[in-house]
Order: structure tokens, then C-alpha cells, then sequence
């Protein structure tokens, strides 16, 4: 009985709250970090790169730097798969923890490369010299090089690495990581083509209560024994999107997600067959490595 109660509440919390997925595209395609199985994660040319393929959404990841600056990083450190420091040298695992974003100036930031080590999970990925950019930089290239190829208007979907354990020592805490991006979003007038995205549910819920017409994506990671409704009976209200990890979709979840008015895109889905699944299930779009599979997608019938 508890369920049901919860379910019809969730359903006419929907009428009012997803009228912000009205600006999402029929099907969205969206690159993860960019094209992270083709180019540097999080850097502008792999954001520019999944723009020449055509995504609909550039999925990235946001930190703070010690001078309150937004960057685009999966960390909130350095991870010793993707970066060389100055000297040359390649970070290792036992040191990255220590080289802490949110202790840095976006200045000291720029001293380490994160294109030019060879990527042992992505092989293919392209080398080249980068470094991680800030937020109210790569929006600044992607709306000049959308416009430069007469295209239309991006998306983009900005995770908050955040949680609790970690306050104050990587990151500042919810309410102002949430108000210094939509500081760079406002000043950027691209608030209707933002989702907002976050494991970190206190995130989200900021994000409800002070900027309702904001899109947001409750990213969901396994395992957990907790239902589809309890996590969304934790949260709160009903958000834009369910982004949940790509084996975890089923013909239930996506029922239930469309009897809720919930958008559902499952991350992080690299293999064309399982897409051509996905999309057969009813997902409403996906995040992927690999964007130029989604030609081969688009095609199939």
C-alpha cells in the first residue's frame, strides 16, 4: 500500500515538475566527457569532436578550483591515467589523491597535460597536448563552433562531483557548488539547454528548490537493494531525467519511468548492439564513449 501511495504521489508530482524536459530532444544523443574513447576526457577538442558527430548533449564533469572557478574534470584530482605533469613525468596512483584540485588555483591547475599520456582503457583515444579547461570556456567554443557549422544549439549535461565524505576537503559543499555553475550558466544565457547531473542527491535537491526550471539527471550506480521508487522517494521530487548505468535498464524500468514523465538515458553504453537494445527497450537517449557508433545507430532500422 506504501508503494502505491508513493507511485500515484510521484505521478502528480510529474504534471508540474517535468515541464523541463520539454527542451529535450526527441532521442538525445550525448558524448560522454566529450568522446572520451577518441579524444582527451573533458578537454575542449573532444567536445568540439563530438559536435562534428552530431550529439544532441556534451556530457561532462565539473570541480572547483581553490580561486572558485568551475573546471571540467572527472576528479577532483589528477588522475594518473590521463596526466603528465610539467617535467614531463607521468602522475602515478599513489600520488594523484594529493594533487587536489580544489586546493589549486585555475592557474596551477594548467600546469598538467591530460592529452598526451597514452589511455590504457582507450586505445584509440587521439594524443594531443591539453589541458583541462573551465566551463565558461568550453560553452564559449561549443556555441562559436555550433554556430560556425550552422547547427543547432547544444546541449549540455554537467555532473557535480560531489559527496558528503568529502565536503570542504575536495569540493565545497552542495549549495554553493551548485550556485557557482549556474553562475557561469547564467552568465552564459544557456539555462533552457542545461541538465543538471548528480549521484549526490543533495545536489539535486538544491538544485529543485532554488532553480525549479532547471533540468535534472539523478545518476544511479549499482549495487543497491533499494527500488526505483526508494530512491526516488529519497530524493524527493521527480527529476527530469533517470540516468541510470546502462545494465541496469529493463522493459520494468523503462515502463516505469515513462509512467512517471521521467526522461531515461542510461550511461555509459559503448557497444552498437546494445544501443540498437536499448533504444528497442524505449530509452530516451544514452550516453556514450564512442558517439560515432551513433551513425550506425541512426541508420539501423
Amino acid at each position: 500500500m506504501k508503494k502505491i501511495i508513493l507511485i500515484i504521489s510521484c505521478i502528480a508530482m510529474s504534471c508540474s515538475v517535468n515541464k523541463t524536459s520539454k527542451n529535450l530532444p526527441d532521442f538525445d544523443y550525448e558524448g560522454h566527457r566529450g568522446c572520451r574513447g577518441l579524444m582527451p576526457e573533458n578537454t575542449i577538442p573532444a567536445f568540439k569532436k563530438a559536435i562534428d558527430l552530431r550529439v544532441t548533449t556534451l556530457e561532462m564533469d565539473a570541480v572547483i578550483t581553490k580561486d572558485k572557478q568551475v573546471m571540467i574534470s572527472h576528479e577532483p584530482f589528477f588522475n594518473h591515467e590521463i596526466t603528465t605533469k610539467l617535467d614531463g613525468s607521468f602522475v602515478n596512483e599513489k600520488d594523484e589523491r594529493s594533487l587536489n584540485i580544489y586546493g589549486m588555483t585555475y592557474n596551477q591547475t594548467q600546469t598538467f597535460d591530460v592529452g598526451l599520456k597514452p589511455h590504457p582503457r582507450f586505445p584509440d583515444q587521439q594524443k594531443l597536448s591539453v589541458h583541462k579547461p573551465k566551463l565558461a570556456d568550453v560553452i564559449d567554443s561549443a556555441e562559436t563552433y555550433t554556430t560556425r557549422l550552422s547547427l543547432k544549439p547544444i546541449q549540455y549535461n554537467i555532473e557535480t562531483k560531489s559527496q558528503p565524505a568529502t565536503d570542504d576537503i575536495y569540493h565545497p559543499k552542495p549549495d554553493e557548488f551548485v550556485e557557482l555553475i549556474m553562475a557561469v550558466i547564467k552568465e552564459k544565457k544557456v539555462e533552457p539547454r542545461v541538465i543538471i547531473q548528480s549521484f549526490d542527491i543533495r545536489t539535486l535537491q538544491y538544485l529543485h528548490q532554488h532553480y525549479p526550471t532547471i533540468k535534472t539527471a539523478y545518476l544511479f550506480e549499482p549495487p543497491s537493494d533499494k527500488s526505483f521508487a526508494i530512491r526516488l522517494n529519497e530524493l524527493g521530487f521527480i527529476p527530469t531525467i533517470y540516468s541510470p548505468d546502462e545494465t541496469t535498464v529493463t522493459a520494468l524500468l523503462v515502463k516505469q519511468c515513462k509512467e512517471l514523465g521521467i526522461k531515461l538515458i542510461p550511461w555509459t553504453v559503448n557497444d552498437i548492439n546494445r544501443m540498437k537494445e536499448l533504444k528497442q527497450l524505449g530509452v530516451d537517449g544514452m550516453i556514450s564513449d564512442f558517439p560515432n557508433l551513433y551513425a550506425v545507430l541512426k541508420s539501423a532500422k
